[in-house]
């Protein structure tokens, strides 16, 4: 049960943390160009930058969903466990 828990926070968290702080970066570059037009190449070159490591976090979490996907019991010893512990 603890696994599969680990799996699924492991890849809701990675992609609700990204995809939070991808919206507020993109949104504070917007503000940014908006007041500082002519410094817009800089800031669209360090959004893009923070935006890689940002997605490299959801990719984290993909990665250990797949790692660990594989230790998962199958549905039938899942059941086959549940009759036993009645």
């Amino acid at each position: 049960m603890g696994l599969g828990l680990g799996v699924a926070l492991a890849v809701s968290v990675a992609a609700i943390g990204s995809g939070v702080g991808q919206g507020i970066a993109t949104g504070l570059a917007c503000q940014g160009i908006s007041r500082q037009p002519e410094s817009a190449g800089r800031i669209q070159l360090v959004l893009i930058i923070g935006l890689a490591f940002m997605e490299s976090l959801a990719i984290y979490g993909l990665l250990v969903f797949f790692m660990l996907q594989g230790q998962l019991p199958s549905f039938e010893q899942v059941m086959e466990l549940s009759r036993l512990a009645q």
